[in-house]
């Protein structure tokens, strides 16, 4: 009874947590993006100039486009959206931001003398509240802002922020990340990935509106201090959001560019397109303008290329932008309420019940590929016994695209299969005679008879014999007598 009652508890347990496990689990899927279609109708490969950048449909997560999107690369001074974030989940409101100073003296820039670091001028000892000091991260990567907030945040040390950097990263799953300072201006010790940084990307995009503003946010004039009585006018290096750049993109909400000599170009940026928000993460563009690019500016005076810089992570991002514009649509694969086909139940009062998906399945797809090349694969479990409940999940289908996987759905029934006492007799009747005992059993009662009929015969046989030698005795006995 004890054994029972436990094997019940252990039951409910799975059938609870089965409950509230999801029906559907999706797998990245990597589309190269396109510039074109060819004469031909071939899409043409998009070039790219980033060593790394990964594509990510913020709506569902999914990431769309990796190209050495889980290779550890510097990162540059994307540090300072970790920088940022944990300012804001400390102060975390505009008011405390906006109220909150901080200062710091000579150890805040020592380390950053001579090495050509980004800077919004806050002087040494200049108090500045803590909102500027994320606009002045956010806006044009300084360097010294970082550390100020570093210093104070980690209790008068940089090495006691990096910690906090490195244990915020570890809680959110960025197995592939390590800060060695705030601001990402040093290469020894400090890396990430394209994936790893849309993943945080996204959460700071969805969890804090004061640094979705910011990201946003074309100029920025720091509040008046005694060491800047105007105070400081900001402007953001991620020209994709400033309507008088030749790289304006009006879909661009964000977020942050990070460039230094050893990691290149770096740019997180975000857009909404056709109701649908994209992330790119781009890491390792030139710095300088590459051979084939030098002519380009003399036929076009007015173009990019014709310029003293030319910004390859911003091209870059534009042109993906423009591929996902063109090219990518939502695109349903399967209809929830569609039922795709029946089970065998044993012991109820049906035979059968039949089978749906437990949910619906859409996701980005390129346009230049047809969604009836994905191939469904359906498993269902094995000896479905009744009772059987609407909603139960009997099986799973397997959605694929050129051997890789896009989607594994629950498929659960939408029948309700009563047990059935008679049925179930009849079943385990039937399951008897399909068994091997059944079998073994006919086996033994074939040799018992078998064993029977030879006894009986070698029985009637002596008996016979017997019959003959006592008839062969009484004939010679009345020869005898004659």
């Amino acid at each position: 009874m004890k054994l029972k009652k436990k094997f019940c508890r252990v039951l409910g347990f799975m059938l609870a947590l089965a409950m509230v496990l999801p029906g559907v689990s999706g797998a990245a899927l990597n589309f190269k993006p396109v510039s074109s279609i060819d004469k031909d109708g071939k899409p043409v490969e998009l070039t790219l100039r980033s060593k790394a950048c990964c594509v990510m449909d913020m709506d569902s997560g999914d990431i769309i486009y990796s190209m050495n999107g889980g290779k550890e690369m510097p990162v540059g001074t994307l540090n300072m959206i970790m920088t940022s974030l944990l300012i804001v989940e400390k102060y975390n409101d505009i008011g405390t931001l906006k109220n909150t100073t901080v200062s710091a003296g000579s150890e805040a820039y020592d380390e950053l003398f001579d090495k050509g670091a980004p800077t919004a001028d806050i002087q040494p000892n200049e108090k500045v509240s803590y909102y500027d000091i994320l606009c002045a991260m956010i806006l044009q990567s300084s360097c010294e802002a970082a550390n100020i907030a570093a210093l104070d945040m980690g209790g008068g040390k940089l090495a006691g922020f990096t910690k906090l950097m490195n244990d915020r990263a570890q809680q959110m799953g960025l197995k592939h990340t390590k800060f060695s300072s705030a601001h990402g201006l040093w290469t020894s010790g400090n890396y990430s990935t394209c994936e790893d940084m849309a993943v945080l990307c996204k959460y700071v995009m969805e969890n804090s509106s004061i640094l979705k503003e910011i990201f946003n946010m074309s100029t920025y004039t720091m509040s008046k201090t005694d060491k800047h009585p105007e105070g400081t006018t900001l402007y953001n290096n991620n020209v994709l959001i400033n309507s008088a750049s030749l790289y304006y993109y009006s879909s661009a909400k964000g977020i942050k560019t990070g460039s230094t000599n050893d990691a290149g170009r770096c740019l997180a940026s975000c857009a909404v397109i056709e109701g649908k928000n994209y992330l790119i993460v781009s890491l390792g563009a030139p710095a300088e303008i590459l051979e084939e690019d030098k002519e380009k500016g003399k036929d076009d005076p007015d173009s990019v290329y014709a310029q003293d810089y030319i910004y390859y992570n911003l091209i870059d991002h534009i042109n993906i932008y423009n591929w996902c514009r063109t090219f990518l649509v939502e695109s349903d694969f399967l209809n929830p309420d569609s039922e795709v086909r029946d089970v065998q139940v044993l012991y109820g009062d049906k035979n059968y019940a039949n089978l749906k998906a437990k949910t619906g399945f859409s996701r980005v797809w390129p346009s230049y590929i047809k969604t009836e090349d994905v191939k469904r694969e359906i498993t269902v479990k094995e000896n479905i016994v009744a009772p059987v409940e609407v909603g139960d999940v009997l099986g799973e289908m397997k959605l694929s695209y050129n051997g890789e996987t896009i989607a594994t759905l629950d498929l659960i029934s939408t029948t309700k299969v009563e047990r059935s006492e008679s049925a179930s007799k009849w079943e385990i009747a039937k399951s008897y005679f399909k068994s091997k005992v059944f079998y073994v059993t006919l086996v033994l009662i074939g040799c018992l008879i078998v064993l029977y009929t030879v006894v009986h015969v070698v029985r009637t046989n002596r008996k016979y014999l017997k019959k003959n030698a006592e008839v062969h005795s009484d004939d010679n006995r009345l020869d005898e007598d004659e």
